[in-house]
Order: structure tokens, then sequence, then C-alpha cells
């Protein structure tokens, strides 16, 4: 797996209102997206960074949520699993993703059968998907993030999940504390460019009013902050827990407009491998699998504290030996297939627009 690292990358004027730029670790020419900020090199997978002046501007223009139902339950969820079996991401890697499409399924089952969502508000995208508008290519995730806090009220409960493949840029606005922007890669990155976090969190955080809920799910490498949350919690092996402030040096607001915004996501440096499982045997992505059955096996109104320290004993276990064998319709795409840690997540992080006690605060979907 290449290390999806961004940097800068020189750019020249090109003719026909187009420009190119060079990928900063293969120097393979690269065109400039119009409208987009980063680029991901179809030939080492590294994500660079467009310079300012190098950026294609686009009309300005609305968001737009058409393709999608105008259901507007006041549970609504946005899923998305890609193996990027088209694209060629994992270059070098010997295979496409197994598991986030099954991620989906399950995702599905669980918000459904035990936390009462609509399936009519309940929207995947995945690859193997027939229905162009139910494809996750980079406009339609950008729809589907629309479409999921458009009009959002008091009361809402609002989920993303995302199981697929995450990368990294340098920042060049001074609102991330380490310097970089974490990113998700839809299934035409190469074409697209990458969706990067200051995106994400303009689009499903911000918008946020009082009484509004959302939580995200996201199993991918580079993720840990790829909401862009100001509030990051650490909890150590003993228990103890506390919160870092992520707020942007640059004093960039990244909270919302009154609401609350959670993610649950993995940390992940970016050394480890990446399971791929042979072509014959669907699999489960390692993350997405400890929340599922986290959440199944602890009673309801479980804190947020307990739900995460369960979520790390099962990715030690490797999902396995714990007795915690889902039944039913939510654990049913489950069955027979293996548990992948094919983003390379080490373990399970929470953040947060803002900070609580993770104890005593329990969750609710």
């Amino acid at each position: 797996m290449n290390n999806f690292g961004g940097h800068f990358g020189g750019g020249r004027p090109h003719h026909h209102g187009t420009s190119t730029m060079r990928c900063k670790y293969c120097r393979t020419t690269l065109t400039v997206i119009p409208g987009e900020r980063a680029i991901q090199c179809s030939n080492c997978s590294s994500v660079t960074r467009v310079r300012r002046a190098d950026r294609i501007p686009l009309p300005v223009m609305g968001p737009t949520t058409a393709p999608f139902q105008r259901a507007r339950g006041n549970k609504r969820a946005v899923l998305i699993g890609i193996t990027y079996a088209a694209g060629g991401m994992r270059r070098g890697s010997g295979g496409q993703l197994r598991g986030p499409i099954n991620d989906v399924k399950c995702m599905r089952n669980l918000l459904c059968h035990r936390f009462g969502f609509p399936s009519e508000c309940v929207i995947m995208l995945t690859d193997d998907q027939r229905d162009p508008f139910r494809l996750p290519t980079k406009d339609n995730i950008r729809m589907a993030m629309h479409w999921l806090v458009q009009g959002c009220s008091y009361g809402d409960s609002l989920v993303f999940h995302f199981s697929g493949l995450g990368a990294q840029v340098a920042d060049d606005d001074g609102d991330e504390v380490d310097g970089y922007d974490e990113a998700l890669c839809p299934m035409d990155a190469f074409q697209r460019g990458p969706i990067l976090d200051d995106e994400i969190n303009e689009t499903i955080v911000r918008p946020l009013v009082p009484g509004a809920r959302l939580h995200a799910v996201v199993d991918a490498c580079y993720s840990a902050t790829v909401l862009d949350l100001p509030f990051l919690c650490r909890v150590a092996r003993n228990g103890y827990w506390q919160w870092e402030d992520h707020r942007p040096p640059s004093g960039a607001w990244k909270g919302t407009s009154g609401g609350q915004a959670v993610l649950f996501s993995g940390y992940s440096d970016g050394k480890n491998n990446f399971a791929v499982m042979p072509d014959a045997v669907a699999s489960l992505g390692a993350m997405t699998h400890s929340f599922i059955k986290a959440v199944e096996c602890e009673p309801r109104g479980v804190t947020y504290g307990r739900l995460l320290t369960s979520m790390r004993t099962i990715m030690k276990s490797g999902g396995s030996g714990m007795g915690y064998d889902m039944q039913g319709p939510i654990g049913a795409p489950m069955q027979h297939h293996k548990v992948a840690n094919f983003s390379g997540v080490q373990e399970p992080n929470l953040s947060s627009s803002e900070m609580f006690d993770i104890y005593r605060k329990p969750f609710v979907l």
C-alpha cells in the first residue's frame, strides 16, 4: 500500500484552459481538475495539493440532491462502501479491497433492525450498483452528504458511514494541528481527486442545528480526524481519558451550528500491511465489524466510553473468540465471512464537536 502523503507540486499553464503539474513522488504529469484542490496520482496513488495559483475555478452553483429520494424522516443515513474493483486504487498490493460492500450491508441492517431507521431513508453507495446515481463517485458522494443534512432539525439522528480508502495531503490553510488534511477516496479519485476533510466538515458538520445529532463511522486509513472535529478523545489502557483540543491554529470554526457530531474512526500510521483476502473469500472491515459487534453486545444505553472499550477488545481479538457471534438479520451478511483489516486501522478513535464525559453520556442513535 502506498503512503498517500500529499505535497505541493509545481504547476505550469497548458493550452485549452487546462494546466498540469508534477506528482511530487514519481514526477508523473497530472492534469489539474477544475474546481478541485488535490489530485491523486494514477501511477503511485499519492495525493498532491493543487497550489492556489494553479486552481481552475468552476461557476458557483448551489448543492443539488435531485437524484436521491425526498424521504425526510428524522432518522437518515448515508452508507458508502468502495472496493475499487474498477479503478485499480491498490496498485502493487495484489487486488481490490474485500469488505466494504459487506460493511455497508451490515451497517444498514443494524440501523434498520436495531435503531428503527426507515429503509427509504438509508442511501447506499457501492461500486457494485447498476444505478449510476448509486455509485460512490465524487459527485454522488457530495450529493448524498448534502441530502443527509439538508433541512436538518431538532431531534434528527443522522449517520454517515464510509468503508474504503483514505488519503493524506499537506495542509495549506493553517487549519490542521498536525499539518495534514485527511481525505476520503471516491471510486473515481484518479479522475476527480479525493474529498478533503475541510469539505466534509463544511458539508455535514457545520449545518447541524441545535438538537440534531450526527454519528459518523469511517473505516479507512488516515481517518482519525477526517471530519475535522475540534476535539479528540484519548483513552489510556487503564481507562483514563481526556479530550485534546484540535481546534485549528488559524482560528477557523470547525464546529456545528448548535448540534452535535461524533466520529468513530481508526488510528493508523499508514505503515500497517493491508489485508487482501483471496478472490473466493469475502471479508468485513475490522473497524466497521468492531463497531457493529460492540453495539450488538452492549446493552441499550451503553456509554460512549464503554462502547469504545468494547470495540478495542473486539479489534484486538480479531473479531473472534469473544462469544460475540451475531445472529439474526443484522449478522446475516456476515455469515461465513472473514474479518480483514484492509484499512490498516490499529485502534478505534473518538472525536466530537464538543467535550463530554464519555463514561456518563449514553450512546443513542
